[in-house]
């Protein structure tokens, strides 16, 4: 089962000043004032497996969720914004002013008709389930519109480089939107801020037991109907998991955030937890409370030593999905480690 949207909640890099570009003497485009943005040269990358032209760049762009959103306020593109939707939880506190002068254009998913009344002349989404015809319309329909369409490279793995991580498919999105916008340089740096997040968190690695002697991790994202959901193969917690030095354990189901039994999770007998803290979303079985109430007040895991010994973990869960924010939450995996006392 893929989750339905990519969210987040909370960043630990502070919203900067608006970026924008400008021809620079070398040819190369530098980040300056507004009076530059029309100076930026054309642009072209490539999106799932799409080449993405612009003449020059986007002054209304529209977002079609709320990943896409803040990584084009990270940008500080909010002036060259002519919508967003699907907003899924609270702005956080960095973006509230730049996101304030964006038009919402559809309160959950938009519609085609919704979009083409914003009159975008680029459009931006971080899954590729957003671009379907009951939707906001196929990339093919859009593009017969004259309308350019980009898609995270981390909802495209049938198109991505061999090897590619899911943190360096995230930053290649960076790097390409800032080509598109003419921020190349915020958007390298914003790169490159996050890598060196990784490679800290990644630090810890060094300092956990290899192979069989990993500690395993049951990543509890929501409790829907009494059932868990968990991540899985496909998703980012694998990739994080490798980072700090830990395993999956549910790492031979190839989904995103498959639904599981009480049971398989008990049998999986996780060296800790990992708790997604869902309430803003509002959901029953989303507040990290409520799930520790399902596993301590369930029969069979309510006995595991994870749960007795309270090797528990919060983080937020949206930032589980990947985001401009999920370093946020890799960082405190790393941190979590270390205070359960997994790196010597």
């Amino acid at each position: 089962m893929r989750h339905p949207a990519r969210l987040g909640i909370a960043l630990t890099i502070a919203l900067a000043t608006a970026g924008c570009s400008t021809a620079a003497g070398d040819g190369s485009r530098t980040d300056a004032g507004p009076g530059a943005r029309a100076s930026a040269p054309a642009a072209s990358v490539t999106s799932c497996g799409r080449q993405v032209s612009v003449a020059g760049p986007p002054k209304r762009a529209v977002a079609l969720d709320q990943t896409s959103t803040e990584t084009l306020l990270e940008l500080g593109l909010q002036d060259r914004m002519a919508g967003t939707a699907n907003l899924k939880t609270k702005i956080p506190a960095q973006y509230e002013a730049a996101y304030a002068k964006v038009p919402v254009i559809a309160p959950k998913i938009a519609t085609g008709e919704q979009l083409r009344a914003a009159g975008p002349d680029f459009v931006v989404a971080g899954s590729t389930d957003l671009y379907t015809k009951d939707r906001a319309g196929t990339r093919e329909e859009l593009a017969s519109l004259k309308v350019p369409t980009f898609v995270s490279a981390v909802d495209c793995p049938q198109r991505n480089p061999a090897g590619k991580t899911p943190f360096e498919l995230l930053f290649s999105d960076y790097e390409n939107l800032g080509k598109v916008f003419g921020t190349e340089q915020r958007a390298r740096k914003l790169a490159a801020d996050q890598r060196a997040a990784v490679a800290e968190a990644g630090e810890n690695a060094a300092k956990v037991p290899r192979g069989d002697d990993r500690p395993t991790v049951v990543y509890l994202y929501s409790v829907f109907n009494g059932m868990p959901y968990v991540a899985g193969k496909s998703g980012l917690p694998s990739e994080m998991s490798r980072i700090i030095g830990a395993k999956n354990a549910f790492d031979d189901v190839n989904e995103d955030w498959p639904e599981v039994s009480w049971e398989e999770v008990a049998e999986r007998d996780p060296d800790f937890i990992v708790i997604g803290d869902l309430s803003e979303r509002g959901r029953p079985g989303d507040s990290a409370a409520e799930k520790r109430a399902a596993m301590t007040g369930h029969p069979v895991v309510s006995k595991l030593a994870a749960v007795r010994d309270n090797k528990i973990l919060e983080v937020p869960g949206i930032e589980l999905d990947p985001s401009v924010r999920s370093v946020h939450a890799l960082g405190l995996l790393a941190k979590g480690m270390k205070d359960l006392g997994y790196a010597r």
